[in-house]
């Protein structure tokens, strides 16, 4: 029965891209992040459901491109954003880094893997070429991941917070510490849409979600989701017109998680600052040294994707760095970890300019993107998450953002 729901939302989702090509890309999104097919159970487990989708998207945009002969009206001119540069370089020095591997088959398998996540981006920065288009792909994004945040925030209180929770399997936030990061990465696109709807209805279902989403985090039981749901939720504050009564909130609802929290969390939560007593921080801490060695012995191009075990002698390949920023150190050097911490903080600056000359909507996005970024770039300094499209697409979504005219409807739907 799974698989057989799996296919339907397949064709679905295929069907509406036929009709529209960008809501392909809203499509994309949501087997990217809701990843449903990590619950298939018998044919669809091992489906392409994603290249499928993808290959019929592009199909349908070149096909409507042909019959409206309308290969002039796309904005070719978000092409020439500063972001997809930085993406397309980081990708080119991914290839050079490749080559000069220490484990050439390994790191040619991986790197195919990740330049998977460009071509989807190229497709977003083409169709999404309006705001009511990027305000649906923010909603598709933060649904599918908020869809996953319920079922684990509604387990958090029915359990009292005893048993960990964690994402779709086999997605790449399938496990506690990841989950916990992406839903503190998806909070603020939920804010977001709570902020531009009117529907009252819908309101109220987007503050419980809200609230099981930091239920969710909080019962992963991961130190370094904390840091990147408090992190992200300073930023929130910071940016609130109304900060009277949202910290008011944050605390009523603070006060209402720890009150329900076992003892164990708390000893859990205590290892952050008693690391050297605490046997997973210094299997980390181990793991980072290894990595900044083997750089300062190769820093120009590191050791490739999957270094892992070459570099520590091990065949634990399942293993990490535990690091996104040790991760691209140790496996493309410090041009590698240059290139891409410079990409994530240039875009992280950039959606703090504009100030007042913004409208209000584009500085709601660019705040919301921006806590969104922030999040991943805290959770990030303890987990090997620097191949999740997930960020990228935050860059892609700042570009497309840059590229809106401010003139557009303060409001999805105002007249």
């Amino acid at each position: 029965m799974k698989d057989i729901s799996i296919l339907l939302i397949l064709l679905g989702l295929a069907g509406a891209a036929w009709w529209r090509p960008w809501l392909g890309v809203l499509g994309l999104a949501v087997l990217s992040y809701m990843h449903p097919q990590g619950y298939a159970t018998g044919f669809m487990r091992n489906a392409p459901i994603y290249l499928s989708l993808f290959v019929w998207v592009s199909l349908s945009v070149v096909y409507r491109l042909w019959r409206d002969k309308a290969w002039a009206t796309l904005p070719w001119q978000r092409l020439l954003d500063w972001r997809l540069y930085g993406l397309l370089g980081l990708w080119v020095w991914f290839g050079v880094t490749s080559y000069f591997s220490v484990a050439p088959w390994e790191a040619w398998d991986k790197y195919h893997d990740v330049l998977k996540i460009l071509p989807p981006m190229v497709l977003a920065l083409l169709l999404i070429d309006t705001r009511e288009k990027l305000y649906y792909l923010l909603v598709a994004i933060a649904l599918s991941i908020l869809l996953v945040a319920l079922k684990g925030g509604y387990w958090a209180v029915l359990s009292g917070f005893q048993d960990r929770v964690y994402g779709p399997p086999g997605s790449q936030y399938g496990g506690n510490n990841e989950f916990a990061v992406a839903v503190a990465m998806a909070i603020p696109l939920m804010l977001l849409w709570l902020r531009e709807t009117r529907d009252r209805g819908l309101r109220i279902v987007l503050l419980v979600g809200i609230a099981l989403s930091y239920a969710s985090v909080v019962s992963s039981w991961s130190r370094g989701g904390m840091l990147a749901l408090g992190a992200m939720t300073l930023l929130l504050v910071l940016h609130s017109r109304r900060k009277l009564l949202a910290i008011p909130l944050l605390i009523a609802l603070a006060a209402v998680l720890f009150v329900q929290l076992p003892e164990q969390w708390f000893g859990r939560m205590e290892t952050v600052a008693a690391y050297q007593a605490d046997e997973s921080a210094q299997g980390r801490m181990d793991a980072w040294r290894v990595g900044i060695d083997f750089a300062a012995r190769n820093p120009v191009t590191g050791g490739g994707f999957n270094a892992w075990p070459a570099l520590t002698l091990s065949s634990a390949s399942g293993l990490d760095w535990h690091s996104a920023y040790v991760e691209m150190l140790a496996e493309h050097g410090y041009v590698g970890l240059l290139l891409w911490a410079g990409l994530l903080s240039a875009t992280l600056l950039s959606l703090s300019r504009g100030g007042r000359n913004r409208p209000d909507w584009q500085r709601d996005y660019a705040a919301m993107l921006q806590a969104s970024l922030l999040a991943y770039l805290v959770g990030g300094a303890t987990l090997g998450i620097a191949y999740w499209e997930l960020p990228y697409h935050l860059v892609a979504l700042a570009a497309l953002l840059a590229g809106l005219s401010p003139t557009h409807r303060n409001r999805i739907g105002a007249g």
